[in-house]
């Protein structure tokens, strides 16, 4: 399902959501993917909220988000070392680095897109965009981390389709833990929304979530 972020003439301000088909799997554990697994991995985890045709739309927010999760960071680096010829070792080391980092953050690539350009950079002066995580109980977690990609890698824009020139391409981190010592993202959340908020509207970009053990494709 795609959406859009839209600010009516008359100033009525439109709320939407994305969410992607069916749940995905957010429990740690071993994963046995091949490289040609990657492509399906990231369409599961990645949501967007687009232009549709609606005659009084007269801004649009494009966004489009990749969850970085456990599954996805597996998947992403048995594709990256099949790419790169990389050893066992140097393979395993490198899963190894990204699990450990995926304990400590949950990560997003996100690309944004607005009219005007310069108002998309959500790192920039001219944006009004906040981004939250929000759990199912309403729980709103701050970003400790917005680094924008300027020039984005060939690898970046092999990996992640949503990156292109019209928009501006952001990492974007949360911690696992909150302020409180509880788990941004409870062991019994059904769901998880990246929020992405501001004076045209909001946009929630939704992953519904599989508690149950893991399952490689």
């Amino acid at each position: 399902m795609t959406r859009a972020l839209s600010l009516l003439p008359f100033a009525l301000v439109l709320a939407v959501v994305s969410c992607g088909p069916g749940t995905v799997p957010i429990r740690e554990g071993t994963r046995a993917f091949t490289a040609s697994d990657y492509s399906g991995v990231y369409d599961r985890w990645t949501r967007s909220a687009d232009e549709f045709d609606f005659g009084h739309l007269a801004e649009i927010l494009h966004v489009t988000a990749t969850f970085e999760s456990w599954e996805f960071r597996w998947a992403y680096v048995v594709r990256y070392a099949a790419d790169h010829s990389l050893t066992t070792d140097e393979r395993t080391r490198t899963l190894e680095q990204s699990l450990a980092d995926a304990r400590d953050r949950h990560r997003f690539l996100v690309t944004v897109g607005l009219p005007i350009f310069r108002e998309g950079d959500l790192t920039g002066t001219f944006s009004d965009v906040r981004v939250i995580l929000v759990d199912p109980a309403g729980h709103q977690t701050s970003p400790t981390e917005i680094s924008r990609i300027g020039r984005p890698s060939t690898d970046q824009r092999i990996y992640f389709p949503s990156i292109n020139r019209q928009r501006h391409t952001f990492r974007i981190a949360f911690p696992t833990v909150g302020e409180d010592g509880a788990p941004t993202i409870p062991d019994d959340a059904t769901e998880i929304t990246l929020r992405f908020a501001g004076a045209l509207g909001q946009v929630d970009l939704r992953w519904n979530l599989d508690q149950s053990a893991p399952h490689s494709p």
